[in-house]
């Protein structure tokens, strides 16, 4: 094979003299503020990571990408890329027109040329790209609930690369990539993606994968976005700086890759495969359920487990990377090593510890043997999380006007109080609104601004070790779910609903709301006027009707025991 592999790939950045001009003429443009999500984006459009691309997908590019994994000149790109924006923006935007992108701080990072705008088909989307338009799929809860509702499509001109403060010597563009390639003299890469920390299963899995391609290691963990609740990069890197150690250095190297996942199964194996190509690999590593994002609302996986490694199959030969498939490895005990799960010697007894089951004995102090992770590992993970009993949480009340939300929050207040050992907060809806959204009113938009604002203050505390007691109406599930995972990215999240009926409370009616809602005096009123979406599956459902509210709390109290996040007394 030449060393033309390993040629350099087309950029997106214009010269340092043109970005200088270039910044100064952007002052006049329109400026959108890039998201998380997007900001990822456009780092690896920029970068020649999303090669062919050249900006975020026009319609029909995206058209094409949603119902045959191709872009409208054939071709093979499975994940629409899209610039979303608020409406509000959107109708300020001309076709034809130059904009700013720029990160969160608002420096700029490109432009782009708008050639499309539309309003998509998010169904559509979520249907033919995740495979069901479900909201227990992240992205498609992130589709419908955090991304704008319209779309704008266009080339980009880059000025910069976004700024990443944290490892920066372990982070490469593609063509930095391809250099150290061709400088190492590796003909033949295999790339390991992983968004979360490595185990001894891993290393061995990823031994025997470089043995069996006989090529050279490249672990190329997700540090962009990746599930809620997964461990946070910070944690995950220095787990794998620790393990490093353990691969031989003139075979292996590491290098983070700053993608934001969608956890699409299928496609999204295909897209990695595609992004490793750009980074000057040649083959890659293809796990059971890669990238699959669990449970879907009937409680099966959404995708099968070899679903990706078919897909990925299918169109090897175009992506230009060859696929090693995953063997799912477990640790025989007999024989003291790591074997694929299909070619255990009879007899012997099979030893495995799930994902589920390490986060289980994370979080009760439990032993973790040295078979399954390095002792340097847990050692980092024990760090980030320690037992539950040490950590932050949140308990979340949500329920109609007068169910006792406050009074069983303010009572739980006190208990948690008495018990000692964390910072205890109380954030009721109504010092909320005076403290932090006193310019709010109760349209849909304003409520769900206040509850996050809610989640955002809880989640903090939750960070920092405190315990946040929540109690506002909260009545919609979407924004319910966005607090839980601001929030579950630091501790646990207690959702109670305290389902007080509707009648029950408005015979208790203490401040007269639910007489002037009927009397219509009071418009957008929940449970009369406006919906309440009563939680599927919160952790606990109390009743007040004809209960004292020292039971109500105790219930709770029992709840958190339950959990470890307090101990028994």
């Amino acid at each position: 094979m030449s060393l033309g592999i390993h040629a350099p790939i087309p950029e997106l950045y214009v010269s340092a003299d043109s970005a200088q001009k270039l910044k100064l003429e952007a002052a006049n443009l329109p400026s959108w503020d890039l998201t998380a999500r997007q900001t990822c984006d456009l780092e690896l459009l920029m970068n020649g990571g999303f090669n062919p691309l050249k900006g975020f997908l026009g319609q029909a590019d995206y058209d094409n990408v949603v119902e045959t994994m191709r872009l409208a000149d054939g071709a093979l790109w499975p994940m629409p890329i899209t610039l979303d924006v608020s409406e509000t923006f959107a109708e300020t935007i001309e076709i034809g027109q130059d904009i700013a992108l720029r990160d969160i701080e608002g420096v700029i990072l490109a432009t782009m040329t708008v050639t499309d705008k539309w309003v998509p088909n998010k169904a559509r989307e979520a249907e033919k790209v995740f495979g069901a338009n479900d909201l227990a799929h992240p992205a498609v809860h992130y589709l419908h609930n955090v991304a704008g509702s319209v779309y704008l499509g266009g080339p980009v001109t880059g000025i910069q690369q976004p700024v990443h403060y944290d490892f920066k010597s372990r982070r490469d563009t593609p063509n930095e990539l391809r250099a150290r390639f061709r400088k190492l003299g590796w003909r033949k890469v295999v790339a390991f993606q992983t968004r979360n920390p490595l185990h001894r299963a891993h290393q061995e899995l990823t031994f025997r994968a470089a043995r069996e391609a006989e090529a050279n290691l490249l672990i190329h963990p997700v540090v962009g976005m990746t599930k809620p609740g997964d461990v946070d990069h910070f944690t995950r890197v220095r787990c794998y700086e620790a393990v490093l150690d353990k691969y031989p250095a003139a075979t292996t190297t590491m290098s983070l890759l700053n993608l934001a996942m969608r956890m699409a199964g299928p496609r999204e194996a295909v897209w990695h495969g595609l992004i490793r190509k750009n980074h000057g690999c040649t083959h890659f590593i293809v796990g059971r359920d890669h990238a699959g994002p669990g449970k879907n609302s009937q409680g099966k996986d959404f995708y099968g487990p070899y679903d990706a490694q078919e897909l990925f199959k299918q169109h090897e030969a175009e992506i230009g990377i060859e696929m090693v498939d995953f063997k799912h490895m477990v640790y025989v005990q007999e024989k003291a090593q790591y074997y694929p799960a299909n070619e255990v010697p009879e007899g012997c007894t099979v030893l495995d510890i799930s994902g589920t089951e390490l986060r289980r004995r994370l979080r009760e102090g439990l032993d973790i043997p040295e078979w399954f992770s390095f002792p340097e590992v847990v050692a980092e993970l024990r760090r980030t999380s320690p037992p539950r009993s040490k950590q932050g949480f949140t308990v979340f009340f949500t329920g109609l006007s007068g169910s006792g939300k406050s009074t069983i929050a303010n009572a739980l207040m006190v208990k948690l109080m008495e018990m000692g050992g964390r910072p205890v907060t109380l954030l009721d809806g109504d010092v909320v609104r005076k403290h932090l959204s006193s310019e709010l009113g109760f349209s849909k938009e304003h409520r769900d601004i206040n509850i996050k604002r809610i989640g955002y203050v809880a989640s903090e505390i939750t960070k920092n070790g405190g315990i946040a007691i929540c109690a506002p109406i909260a009545p919609y599930a979407a924004t319910r779910r966005i607090v839980r995972e601001m929030i579950e990215a630091y501790g646990a999240f207690v959702e109670v609903h305290v389902a007080t009926s509707v009648e029950e409370c408005e015979k208790r009616d203490r401040k007269g709301l639910y007489k002037l809602a009927r009397e219509g005096k009071i418009k957008e009123f929940t449970g009369i006027s406006d919906p309440y979406e009563e939680p599927v599956n919160p952790e606990l459902r109390v009743d007040t009707e004809g209960l004292d509210v020292d039971y109500c709390a105790h219930q709770v109290i029992l709840k958190l025991e339950s959990m470890g996040l307090i101990g028994g007394k």
